[in-house]
């Protein structure tokens, strides 16, 4: 899975043209969202082929400026702080978190500073988590 963050006009119809772009060449969006940012849209969505969603959306003159590795974790929708769990080990790891969004499957979507120590941070939560009830 790959987050692209995405440069938009901030104006009707600019969501519209991205998702026409991406239906068009049969990209699917798994995930991710979209904000005005100093009056500037910016979209982060997830994707599980990102080199054909860039492609698409760069044929449409939309702007792609980074394509990223995501950590992905499911959160027990059950327990109450289990995000701010997860995001302290990521903080005590030395793990800064540039995005943080839901897919479609309910599952935490992070774009990061550093993969790898993310994945490891996530690796060892996830069997601290499972062990404790």
């Amino acid at each position: 899975m790959k987050d692209l963050s995405i440069l938009l006009d901030n104006r009707p119809g600019a969501l519209a043209e991205m998702g026409a772009a991406l239906g068009k060449a049969g990209v699917s969006v798994e995930g991710g969202g979209a904000w005005v940012v100093n009056g500037d849209g910016v979209a982060h969505f997830l994707f599980a082929d990102g080199a054909a969603a860039r492609a698409a959306l760069e044929s449409a003159g939309i702007r792609v400026v980074k394509e990223s590795e995501v950590v992905v974790q499911r959160l027990r929708q059950d327990e109450r702080g289990h995000l701010g769990k997860l995001t302290r080990a990521m903080a005590d790891g030395g793990v800064n978190i540039e995005v943080l969004y839901s897919d479609h499957d309910h599952q935490l979507i992070l774009v990061v500073d550093d993969i790898e120590k993310a994945r490891l941070v996530s690796e060892e939560w996830t069997h601290r988590s499972a062990r404790t009830p």
